[in-house]
């Protein structure tokens, strides 16, 4: 796996990149602007890049900037996106173009070295990670939206885990219910937020995405 990070905090950049070298992994350039990631994107080619949301010069959207831009201009790159807190603008931002490949994670879920390497290795797997608390805080923030009323305790876990890109199996194992459980209750969500049948590979996140939107467009 070829990794470029993009990361303007040097600890923070050599940390990460010492961490993922000791688990074999490729790191190929660090960079710390815009920039410069877009040139060692370029350059590298790499499988997978990590981006920190806010960059030089403004440290305000540059990194998400990037990232979009660096997906339109090299299809399939996976990004995993790092943010120091809960960002609902710039996930939506980075998720609008489709969430194959694609993280958003919490920088303190680095310090939790099997989450964060399970994430990266899902994201460069073409799926999708979304940090634990950006879909508490999502839910939590849209409860009174159309469906979302109507779904039970038990059907918001689901979700939440979904959305984290857990599959059936995964799910299961961490509500200590059975598969067939997961898969009525999924059933149960879609049917109750009118998301019709797709073959779509990221359905699994698509309520999530509807959340972010509808989330931002009210704000």
């Amino acid at each position: 796996m070829r990794i470029v990070i993009a990361e303007d905090d040097p600890l923070l950049r050599e940390g990460v990149a010492l961490l993922l070298r000791a688990e074999s992994l490729d790191v190929v350039a660090t960079t710390d602007s815009p920039d410069a990631f877009l040139a060692a994107v370029a350059t590298h080619r790499p499988d997978v890049a990590i981006v920190d949301v806010r960059m030089p010069p403004t440290h305000t959207d540059e990194g998400i900037a990037a990232a979009v831009e660096a997906r339109r201009l090299h299809p399939g790159l996976a990004v995993l996106v790092l943010s120091a807190y809960v960002e609902q603008a710039f996930a939506t931002e980075l998720l609008a173009g489709g969430t194959d490949g694609l993280g958003y994670l919490l920088k303190e879920r680095v310090g939790r070295v099997d989450q964060f390497l399970d994430a990266l290795h899902r994201v460069a797997a073409g799926g999708t990670a979304i940090d634990p608390e950006v879909v508490a805080q999502l839910l939590t923030r849209t409860r009174t939206d159309s469906g979302l009323e109507r779904l039970t305790a038990r059907e918001h876990d689901v979700l939440a885990l979904m959305a984290e890109g857990l599959g059936n199996t995964a799910i299961s194992e961490r509500l200590f219910v059975t598969e067939g459980a997961v898969h009525k209750h999924i059933r149960s969500i879609f049917a109750k937020l009118d998301l019709a049948p797709t073959d779509r590979a990221d359905r699994r996140v698509t309520a999530v995405l509807r959340y972010l939107e509808e989330t931002q467009r009210r704000a």
